[in-house]
């Protein structure tokens, strides 16, 4: 089950406990129906496709470490500016380092919980 939050600066290392267990299921909650996951450069997934890549990702076991760089609200929306590393393995087994500057916007739903509408690991050049 997941583990929402109302506390915007609680959101990130909620997602990262998720994340880390390997919860796709919870990992998937964190997020809008309609929300826009970019895990590939130009590749933007939403729906099932984005539920889908989850649930292959978490498969392959990767562990996440992530950091609120800043952190802006306005009303019903924010913008966190992330610093995210991912230790995974690549298509053939090896051991493979991803990291990357996040830019995420995440909406406050009815229920009081905030989730990501937009989330774009790759969003800021290093």
């Amino acid at each position: 089950m997941s583990q929402l939050t109302n506390e915007v600066e609680k959101h990130t290392d909620l997602y990262v406990e998720a994340f880390n267990r390997g919860d796709a299921d919870a990992v998937n909650a964190f997020y809008t129906d309609e929300a826009v996951a970019v895990w590939e450069p130009g590749k933007p997934l939403t729906g099932q496709a984005r539920k889908d890549s989850v649930k292959e990702f978490l498969a392959l076991g990767p562990k996440m470490t992530a950091k609120v760089r800043q952190s802006f609200v306005t009303g019903d929306t924010a913008l966190l500016i992330v610093d995210w590393v991912i230790d995974t393995v690549d298509a053939d087994g090896a051991p493979e380092r991803l990291k990357g500057i996040g830019v995420d916007v995440l909406r406050l739903g009815e229920d009081g919980n905030w989730r990501y509408a937009i989330d774009d690991p790759y969003g800021q050049a290093e």
